[in-house]
């Protein structure tokens, strides 16, 4: 039997083999770092979304699992934008044609939403987005699922009615710029806030890609 002095000692010197083995195990096993990006900004863990199911123009659904193996840029607007929305596509347009070599079953994507599903028929919303890039693909729905859709991306968009005076369906439709960002898992994994820059996006889109 132990005297308490030893057994005191045992047990110090226990404890401190004990940590050592977790110091070592720390050093060996380190946690990786977070990818450093440009336009990026990725959260510390992505998000799940609930489910949700969209119309896209060639009248097929999209749904999360359509989105599986790609890295996805999400951006909401409508067909009938001024300004936003065609600058946003031609920016990101630039940034797709970055990254056309990477295979087709990894490469980046680009989702458009059209929040305006009174005007924007699924044939017009693929005219539009294809008329920046071939690639893109374009989705919209009835106003309660793209509600949704984009509360879940922390995305808002509201209905302006006209000027007065004006013909009902000139109205405008207000909607957040930022961008969402997807990933493999179709998670909602970062955000790009503007002003955008096409050749850091188009990096980091990349390297994301490429360090799956």
């Amino acid at each position: 039997m132990f005297n308490r002095p030893t057994l005191v000692i045992l047990v110090l010197a226990l404890a401190g083999g004990l940590g050592l083995l977790a110091a070592q195990k720390l050093l060996s096993d380190p946690v990786p770092a977070a990818p450093q990006t440009r336009a990026v900004t990725l959260f510390p863990q992505p998000r799940a979304l609930p489910p949700f199911q969209l119309q896209q123009s060639d009248g097929t659904q999209l749904v999360p699992g359509e989105l599986h193996g790609h890295w996805t840029v999400v951006f909401i607007g409508f067909t009938h934008c001024p300004d936003v929305c065609p600058t946003t596509l031609a920016e990101l347009a630039r940034a797709q044609a970055q990254w056309e070599d990477l295979p087709d079953a990894v490469r980046p994507r680009v989702l458009f939403v059209s929040v305006d599903p009174e005007r924007d028929t699924p044939d017009r919303i693929g005219e539009y987005a294809a008329a920046f890039h071939r690639d893109s693909l374009a989705a919209t729905a009835d106003i309660p699922a793209l509600e949704a859709f984009a509360r879940s991306l922390s995305l808002v968009f509201m209905k302006v009615p006209p000027p007065e005076g004006y013909p009902e369906h000139q109205y405008s439709i207000d909607h957040s710029a930022a961008l969402a960002v997807l990933d493999p898992q179709a998670r909602m994994a970062g955000v790009i806030q503007p002003p955008f820059d096409p050749d850091a996006i188009a990096a980091d889109l990349r390297m994301l890609t490429e360090a799956r």
